[in-house]
């Protein structure tokens, strides 16, 4: 080996030594046989580009959705090749990957909370898409379509965005009393989950305004945000400051406390009223009664933005709050606003109930 060694240093030296076309080689990992028996390549010269959807694509909770990934070479190369395809779900700040899915001619192996949900869809040549069914709230986020070609690795991003709607939340227990980790929960409780960044951003640009701080998904700067001012105001940080989005910066998810900001999309189901006076415990044996259950908060506000849902009478939810969406504002039906009303969380008191039913 030594004097193997030896001679070869010298050929190098001499600059008798011819090298690999394009100075290097690379192995196959799984060849074509599948026999466990590694593959020389050489490097063909063909350039590898990767692309995906430039734009946003959208869809929503329940929904399927298609990611479009395709790729080529140039030039091309002829007849397809037997590359290896990795979906991966990124952070916002792109720090962590989320493994979604590896495929490898048609074998693949969908990983998580997407096993059974994930598919490549190869209906043509060179194509790299990924199909997600029952398609869920925590889903929305950019995910990334890399191709693998031996040593040639290219890939893409593409941002699926949920059609949905962001609304504050604060427990009975009132202001500013939920860490990190609760406010995850509550939102949960509502038929929602924490909003990000973009969500927030989307919802501010339409028109929320809301002067309380309140938590977003990990990942969004690690610390509550609030987001009123389409009109500046004196609680809310002071005149002078322009409209926008203000942050508290880093904060213990532990310690702090805060409200919370949540997002829900559009519903698999439909949000009624009846109206039937009656305490919290009558309420929710109404909706059984009627075959549905008592609705939650997220499921208020998407009935209200996706399904029109207008109702000028106060009705409870399952969260023990009392209140009622308005599309069209009219005298005796609160601001001059569309939104949701809240009556809080009344202790006592005899009211409607909204009940969701799943379709």
């Amino acid at each position: 080996l030594p004097l193997l060694l030896k001679a070869t240093l010298l050929r190098l030296a001499s600059g008798s030594y011819r090298p690999f076309y394009n100075g290097f080689y690379y192995n196959h990992i799984m060849n074509d046989n599948d026999n466990g028996q590694d593959k020389v390549d050489y490097f063909n010269g063909a350039k590898l580009v990767v692309e995906t959807s430039k734009d946003p694509v959208y869809s929503y909770n329940g929904a399927n959705v298609t990611l479009p990934c395709h790729y080529r070479y140039e030039p091309d190369m002829g007849p397809k090749r037997k590359i290896r395809i990795k979906w991966s779900k990124l952070r916002d700040d792109y720090t962590k990957e989320q493994d979604v899915m590896v495929a490898i001619g048609k074998t693949y192996v969908a990983f998580g909370d997407f096993k059974g949900r994930a598919h490549i869809r190869q209906a043509s040549r060179h194509e790299a898409s990924l199909v997600i069914s029952d398609v869920r709230l925590k889903d929305d986020g950019k995910y990334r379509c890399e191709v693998i070609d031996g040593l040639e690795d290219e890939s893409d991003v593409v941002d699926l965005r949920l059609q949905g709607i962001v609304f504050p939340y604060q427990p009975p227990r009132g202001q500013y009393r939920l860490n990190f980790h609760e406010a995850e929960q509550v939102c949960r409780d509502q038929g929602a989950i924490l909003a990000n960044f973009n969500q927030l951003f989307q919802a501010w640009s339409e028109g929320l305004d809301w002067c309380n701080a309140g938590w977003l998904a990990a990942g969004a700067g690690d610390g509550p945000w609030r987001a009123p001012l389409p009109l500046p105001r004196k609680p809310c940080g002071g005149v002078p400051l322009a409209p926008g989005i203000r942050s508290y910066g880093p904060r213990h998810r532990h310690l702090h406390r805060f409200d919370a900001f949540c997002f829900s999309s559009a519903l698999k189901g439909e949000v009624f009223y009846l109206d039937r006076l009656a305490g919290m415990e009558e309420a929710k044996q109404s909706c059984q009664d009627a075959g549905a259950e008592i609705a939650r908060v997220g499921q208020l506000y998407s009935a209200w933005k996706f399904l029109g849902l207008d109702r000028c009478s106060a009705g409870w939810l399952a969260d023990g709050s009392v209140r009622y969406p308005i599309v069209t504002p009219r005298a005796n039906c609160g601001p001059a606003e569309p939104g949701v009303r809240s009556f809080g969380f009344p202790s006592k008191g005899r009211f409607g109930v909204f009940c969701y039913k799943e379709r």
